[in-house]
């Protein structure tokens, strides 16, 4: 399911020992239950996957770390306290970075109505958190009539009515626009206009906004603050302090990119990072 995974400890090996590949090439959870909970953590080190698909569909939550996926033609951060969710026989990838942990909740085909149809970000709330947690201590094998089996059907309720959170980069697939993300996410102070972008990846402004709009419903400047977003979300999990964030995005000072920070996300980048850190373990 992974690239050698440096660093990964116990939980990780043990999610891999509780998995099998199916008939299609999708790993599935070996023990078949409506719900199941694995704890994940990583020690050092790194993880990146290869692209795979799981026959159940899966619930990502980060106590503390980095993850990182890319599915859907699309780029999610999950920072702490944050949760992704992936349907079933989606093929995703996972980037992953230590200290590391979370858990993962693999959710058998059809074992709730109304769960979210695509890849999302989402909010994680106490309630849930504390479903989950204790999920993760019953056995693989539990009784499908007694108390645990309760305690998925009020998790499971839950996880269908979570918020949806603005952690998404759409990823454009036409080569010249590929360029262009990369040089951007490579160089994301480059204050550069549209035009120039244009000029390098060798496409007309017109073009450059056309194809953007038609590959991810975003105007260029859009898309760059979306970037810029996503960048932020990612240097300050890693306690990165907002002042060299700032610069490190090219703002002119920390108090633009706070107002920016503020109207994409509804908080500063300060309060947004206190939440996170905050929130019971």
């Amino acid at each position: 399911m992974a690239n050698e995974p440096r660093g990964a400890v116990a939980s990780l090996e043990s999610l891999a020992s509780r998995v099998v590949l199916d008939a299609r090439g999708r790993w599935k959870i070996a023990v078949a239950r409506p719900a199941n909970a694995i704890g994940l953590s990583m020690a050092s080190g790194a993880l990146e996957s290869e692209p795979h698909a799981h026959r159940e569909s899966q619930l990502m939550y980060l106590v503390r770390g980095e993850l990182i996926c890319e599915a859907s033609s699309a780029l999610w951060i999950v920072p702490p306290q944050s949760a992704l969710w992936i349907p079933a026989s989606l093929t995703h990838r996972i980037r992953a970075r230590a200290p590391l942990e979370g858990y993962c909740v693999f959710v058998e085909p059809g074992a709730a109505p109304n769960l979210p149809p695509d890849c999302c970000a989402v909010s994680v709330t106490p309630l849930f958190r504390e479903l989950l947690l204790r999920l993760a201590t019953r056995p693989a094998l539990y009784d499908l009539d007694g108390p645990d089996a309760r305690l998925v059907s009020v998790l499971l309720d839950e996880l269908a009515t979570v918020s949806i959170e603005k952690h998404r980069l759409p990823m454009p697939t036409d080569p010249r626009l590929r360029r262009l993300v990369d040089a951007m996410t490579a160089d994301p102070a480059n204050r550069a206009t549209t035009k120039t972008w244009a000029q390098r990846i060798g496409v007309g402004e017109r073009t450059l906004n056309r194809l953007l709009v038609e590959e991810t419903g975003l105007s260029f400047g859009r898309w760059r603050q979306q970037l810029h977003i996503i960048l932020a979300i990612q240097k300050l999990s890693r306690g990165a302090t907002v002042q060299s964030v700032a610069l490190d995005l090219g703002y002119e000072s920390a108090s633009s990119f706070v107002t920016m920070f503020r109207k994409a996300l509804g908080m500063s980048p300060a309060r947004y990072m206190a939440s996170r850190l905050a929130a019971p373990a």
